[in-house]
């Protein structure tokens, strides 16, 4: 039975979304891209420590802002169809991508080679949604703080699926610095005041969907001949998410389409709200790009970590949900456990070479 819809607004949802592509490790500076006619050569009379600043303050502007955006739209301002509001994301990476890569010319445009590599990006895009939609179906039972621990797992799981599908062991020292990781969570959901096991299980699987997709990326896509660039990577998978994420918005969220537009008619602020909210939502994946780009990776990763404790503060400190002491301790442990995975990788990597 599909819940019936409406307007009513519900508080104590504290919704997340994870729209972002991941992005994989990208040499820095211009000598990739060259320095002809694109947006790099703009910025080039920007001293570049400003621009690095402007670049990473863009990125958690971004990042934050499109978490606190859904998170009105669905709670406080009654939007209640996250497939559909997501699709809208999809198409809005779609539109934007093509102008960023096709005008703007910030990577070399790569064309889609053969048929077997359509299917391999296809696959990709299908694994994104379920981890989507599982996502967007926890957002109605966890708050945003709890949501950001789980999603701090996501190591622990692209370690799982490394191991199982190709087989790849790492050191004692690695999967031992994954424990913290696990015991974190367990103490966050222990005494997490608005747990649900449903909510729970749901925010679970769309983080090992994130980490999933991320281990079969680098299996599919890994010849010269089809690596695609993060950025070409989202404007050929966001399409091919939007049209999967349509029959799911039909069927669960009933005719959203035309309860959108009614909407809008008498509330023409709903109508920048949306577009507003789909544009932040471009601009994580653009911004992620751009901070590998200027600095690394592996600061990325870290700002990352970051990230994920400044806007579970945040949140609460704007929506006011409840939290204990024992969770925020449990969110802290997960946290360390992922700084002390990300370092006992780092030397592994170092090691290996």
């Amino acid at each position: 039975m599909v819940e019936s819809q409406s307007w009513t607004t519900r508080r104590s949802s504290n919704p997340r979304f994870e729209t972002s592509v991941d992005i994989p490790s990208t040499p820095t500076g211009e000598v990739r891209y060259g320095t002809g006619n694109n947006i790099f050569t703009a910025t080039s009379l920007i001293s570049p420590t400003i621009l690095t600043a402007l670049i990473i303050a863009s990125w958690y502007f971004s990042n934050i802002g499109v978490l606190l955006l859904n998170k009105y739209l669905l709670s406080f301002y009654g939007f209640k169809y996250p497939i559909f509001l997501t699709m809208i994301h999809m198409i809005s990476c779609t539109f934007y991508s093509l102008i960023a890569i096709r005008w703007f010319q910030i990577v070399p445009f790569q064309h889609i080679l053969s048929r077997k590599q359509f299917f391999k990006i296809f696959g990709l895009s299908v694994i994104f949604c379920f981890s989507v939609v599982c996502g967007n179906t926890s957002l109605r039972y966890l708050p945003v703080s709890f949501n950001q621990a789980i999603g701090a797992t996501t190591p622990f799981f692209t370690a799982i699926f490394a191991f199982l599908i190709t087989c790849k062991k790492e050191t004692a020292e690695v999967y031992l610095a994954l424990l913290p990781v696990v015991f974190g969570i367990v103490l966050a959901s222990n005494s997490e005041p608005l747990f649900h096991l449903f909510g729970f299980l749901m925010c679970v699987g769309s983080t090992a969907g994130r980490a999933l997709k991320s281990v079969v990326q680098g299996l599919l896509l890994t010849s010269d001949s089809e690596k695609l660039h993060s950025m070409n990577l989202l404007l050929y998978m966001a399409p091919m998410a939007a049209m999967i994420l349509l029959p799911f918005s039909l069927y669960i969220e009933g005719n959203v389409f035309g309860k959108t537009v009614e909407k809008a008619k008498s509330d023409s602020f709903m109508v920048f709200l949306l577009i507003g909210n789909a544009t932040v939502a471009y601009l994580v994946n653009l911004t992620n790009f751009l901070v590998t780009k200027h600095t690394s990776a592996l600061t990325l990763q870290v700002l990352g970590n970051a990230k994920a404790a400044v806007a579970a503060v945040v949140s609460v400190l704007i929506f006011k949900n409840p939290v204990t002491v024992m969770g925020i301790s449990g969110f802290a442990v997960t946290i360390m456990g992922v700084v002390i995975y990300s370092e006992a990788k780092r030397r592994f990597k170092g090691t290996a070479h």
